[in-house]
């Protein structure tokens, strides 16, 4: 990552072409944090097409906090796709060590734990900020201006979708973890939870928006 650009700094074709290639960096954790940011830009655009119209000015305070609160998590999750390109190149910078003598494979067991620690602890925190995302898409989706409410049904959809797809790279890593790591202990309970409320918030933002859809 430290010679190529930034993720948020290349096309959308240059992204999906580094995507679809060999290359495992970046990957679905990558993918995932970025599909959260977009889930974001989406409520963020939902509140600005709603605030300062008189046929919402009741909600002006909402919409205004929702949208601060979504841009401040587009720029995170932007970070987090970042951090987990990084966090593989880690890993398979680690696993590239040299493991001839024992000072070099205790060096080598000692990076790899690392890298692995993070490569699990990133998609972690992309989860639970993608579920803040989905949270403020089912805030917005009953007040926000009725024309883009469908905007804020791919929000929740995208933001439903990261944290999901991040939570699969939390599985995948967790076994690479020493038996006694924090992470490896606390991560099932975690997920669980995630998952549950990301169905919960999920459906309740899908209904608001498909009450608002309806023939009136």
């Amino acid at each position: 990552m430290s010679d190529s650009p930034r993720l948020s700094h290349l096309t959308v074709n240059a992204l999906l072409d580094r995507l679809a290639s060999s290359d495992p960096v970046p990957g679905g954790g990558s993918a995932a944090a970025l599909a959260g940011a977009m889930g974001a830009g989406l409520v963020a655009m939902v509140a600005e097409l709603t605030a300062g119209r008189p046929e919402y000015a009741e909600h002006d305070g909402t919409v205004t906090e929702l949208k601060a609160a979504a841009l401040a998590r587009k720029g995170l999750l932007l970070t987090l796709a970042e951090e987990d390109a990084s966090a593989y190149e880690a890993v398979v910078s680690a696993r590239r060590l040299p493991k001839d003598s024992e000072p070099e494979r205790e060096a080598r067991a000692t990076a790899l734990r690392g890298a692995m620690v993070e490569a699990a602890r990133v998609p972690m925190r992309t989860a639970v900020v993608a579920g803040e995302v989905l949270e403020l898409a089912e805030r917005i989706a009953p007040i926000g201006n009725r024309n883009a409410v469908s905007d804020a049904g791919v929000a929740a959809r995208l933001s439903a979708a990261a944290l999901r797809g991040a939570l699969l790279n939390v599985r995948i890593n967790l076994p690479y973890l020493p038996a006694d790591e924090p992470l490896r202990l606390s991560a099932p309970a975690e997920i669980a939870r995630l998952e549950a409320a990301a169905t919960e918030h999920e459906r309740a933002a899908l209904d608001a928006v498909d009450a608002r859809l309806a023939p009136s």
